[in-house]
């Protein structure tokens, strides 16, 4: 990479989010202190271990409350360097895009570019460079940058090296090469890692109205103005009325979120294929179930130390992996994704509502 400043300007800030620096942080400490760390079920603050993290990108005023559950977990005491995969919004990809600025703004103060590590994936041969105004454009990258600046500046280590990676319209195969390429840096303690995604966007704005009433989303139709209502008497004729759109949706996105802490790519694809569930990062997502299981398969574990489980979830005494079996094995296993809080954007009733949903998660690894 050349060794011209080249900076990503904050061109979401004003507008998606607070545009100045003591507002914004301000918003972030409420953000951050309103969630419940006494009482978090999931034990002590930031979780140790937790250095992936999945938090949504929607604007602040929709999204920002949420993503602060999974900020709130993130434990970046041994991270040297942050891999931030997001979704492509405006411009078709079918691999991955990396950075050519060095530095990225925001209203608290710039990040620098890895750009060694960007160098060793370019020479991969497998990714494409981002045009800077792609780069620019591109919001689920952005919205999660003050949130990172705030935790690694008020970490020992102070900020660290960013590495973005835009993630295109990958078919399953693919997400599984590049959970595949990237399991190096995912099973290295000094990387962190934040997936960008929200989970459905329902509604006829989105082109989504799919319905399910089953917990296993077994039964999916769609809804449309013919089938929600019957031509005489106008009442919802494919609605159950003790599951209203709303708790559809909640769901469909809960059975996605079980999925993916199930942490099988192949379970998490046929999801997709079943319920067409409008996940935007569905494919970092994938990414990193990929590459998680590949690593899975290949050995990588919990060291010995890391396996006490999180409170709440398995035996309080550290245990060896071969004295488990079943699920108990499974809570212990590297990278099994643990969701913390979810939210919709509104509760849909009719057909004519729309509702983005957001989600918070971690993983220790």
């Amino acid at each position: 990479m050349s060794t011209k400043r080249v900076v990503r300007s904050a061109t979401h800030a004003g507008s998606w989010y607070l545009g100045d620096k003591a507002s914004l942080d301000r918003q972030l400490i409420d953000f951050l202190g309103n969630v419940p760390a006494a009482s978090f079920e999931h034990g002590p603050l930031p979780v140790p271990d937790a250095r992936i993290i999945i938090a949504p990108h929607a604007g602040y005023s929709y999204s920002g409350p949420t993503a602060a559950w999974a900020y709130k977990t993130w434990d970046v005491s041994k991270v040297e360097r942050v891999f931030l995969l997001g979704p492509s919004h405006h411009v078709y990809l079918s691999n991955c895009a990396i950075t050519q600025c060095t530095e990225y703004e925001t209203p608290m103060g710039n990040i620098p570019i890895d750009t060694k590590t960007i160098d060793e994936l370019n020479d991969t041969g497998k990714f494409q460079k981002m045009s800077k105004t792609a780069d620019e454009e591109e919001h689920s990258l952005e919205m999660h940058l003050p949130y990172i600046y705030k935790i690694l500046s008020e970490s020992e280590g102070g900020i660290r090296p960013l590495v973005p990676i835009m993630v295109g319209a990958l078919s399953a195969r693919s997400e599984r090469e590049f959970g595949e390429l990237l399991s190096p840096y995912l099973s290295d303690p000094k990387n962190g890692f934040v997936i960008s995604t929200d989970f459905c966007h329902w509604g006829t704005r989105f082109g989504y109205t799919n319905y399910v009433d089953d917990p296993d989303c077994e039964n999916v139709r769609s809804l449309n103005s013919s089938s929600y209502f019957s031509s005489s008497s106008r009442r919802h004729s494919s609605v159950n009325p003790e599951v209203p759109i709303y708790k559809s949706i909640e769901i469909m996105d809960y059975k996605g979120m079980d999925v993916s802490s199930g942490g099988s790519h192949a379970e998490w694809t046929e999801y997709l294929s079943r319920t067409k569930n409008t996940i935007c990062g569905r494919h970092p997502l994938g990414v990193l179930i990929a590459g998680i299981e590949h690593l899975g398969n290949n050995g990588v574990e919990l060291a010995l130390e890391q396996r006490m489980p999180v409170p709440g979830t398995g035996p309080a005494e550290v245990v060896a992996k071969e004295n488990l079996t079943g699920e108990e094995a499974l809570k212990y296993r590297f990278g099994k994704i643990y969701w913390v809080q979810y939210k919709q954007s509104s509760h849909c009733k009719n057909l004519s509502d729309s509702s983005v949903s957001y989600a918070s998660g971690f993983a220790k690894a």
